[in-house]
């Protein structure tokens, strides 16, 4: 199983900057991707930001160009680096990991309590 910690959310201004951070403890049989969700009107959570364990990367189009996903050296630390923030990126962000806990069993997803972005306009 795995616990995941987000750090890094605050109120910025318009045109700021945020570093996510999430840590990312405890042990499974296959990673597929992290990332960061937030969530978007009628929506629970939507795709921000993907980094695949090859390392591939996967953007929303509301951030493409201002935010950048990233890992740790160690890949137990996924980060998200937010530019040219503005009213609308104001959200929870919450962190996930997408893979198997074991090698035959189902996909399974899991979830920081997320932390909140406020960008004041």
């Amino acid at each position: 199983q795995l616990h995941l910690v987000e750090s890094g959310g605050g109120l910025v201004q318009a045109g700021g900057s945020l570093r996510l951070s999430c840590t990312i403890s405890g042990s499974i049989a296959s990673t597929v991707a992290m990332g960061w969700y937030r969530p978007a009107p009628g929506k629970e959570r939507v795709l921000v930001a993907q980094i695949t364990q090859g390392g591939s990367t996967n953007y929303a189009d509301a951030v493409k160009g201002r935010f950048a996903i990233s890992r740790g050296d160690t890949k137990n630390t996924v980060y998200l680096q937010m530019n040219s923030l503005n009213a609308e990126d104001t959200a929870v962000y919450y962190c996930n990991v997408a893979g198997y806990s074991t090698y035959t069993g189902p996909r399974s997803d899991y979830w920081g309590q997320g932390t909140q972005v406020t960008v004041s306009s």
